[in-house]
């Protein structure tokens, strides 16, 4: 029955999530997310204790979404700690977040949303500066070349980047998106 409830908690949030990219924070009701999931309506509210609750379990829902699957890690792994392989792991994270659009999006309402709810930002922040610090740590142990702030400086342009795809797509073609994402690691990554 636990495995039961925990895959039913799951579609929820991943409901959540759908809500959230579709119709934003504002639109994030227990009855919505109900509607997404095709469950009773009802159910949600059983599963969560309130709208933070939703709210915050739908951020960590996202970032676990993110996460490269076991097959990119290990290709990652298997490359030379180089610039080309370095160019070709920012190229596969720009592509694994844009495909996940509606999960990026929701996570830009939940970033909004923290604005106003405190505990929410708490648990982005941590979220978010735990990402970071991992990144800085599997930079530095896969020896790949540049520093912490050459990692930081890509999160902060290839987010951006990410907006814009998922936002505005026609700012950047395909082409342009993958040239600006090469000639931010040449520009940044420095041997």
């Amino acid at each position: 029955m636990a495995r039961r409830n925990d895959e039913r908690r799951a579609a929820l949030i991943d409901a959540a999530i759908e809500v959230l990219a579709g119709e934003g924070a504002r639109g994030l009701t227990f009855r919505a997310v109900d509607t997404e999931a095709a469950v009773p309506v009802g159910t949600a509210s059983n599963y969560f204790a309130n709208r933070d609750d939703l709210l915050t379990q739908a951020g960590a829902r996202v970032y676990e979404r993110l996460q490269p699957d076991e097959a990119t890690i290990a290709r990652q792994q298997a490359g030379a700690p180089d610039r080309e392989t370095y160019v070709m792991l920012m190229h596969e994270l720009v592509d694994r977040i844009s495909a996940f659009r509606t999960g990026y999006l929701a996570l830009l309402e939940l970033r909004l949303e923290a604005t106003r709810r405190p505990d929410l930002r708490t648990v982005l922040t941590e979220r978010v500066r735990a990402d970071l610090d991992a990144n800085v740590a599997y930079h530095v142990a896969a020896g790949l070349p540049g520093d912490a702030t050459s990692v930081r400086l890509l999160y902060l342009a290839f987010n951006w980047l990410i907006v814009e795809q998922l936002t505005l797509p026609g700012v950047f073609s395909q082409a342009e998106r993958e040239q600006l994402v090469t000639a931010a690691v040449d520009r940044i990554v420095t041997p």
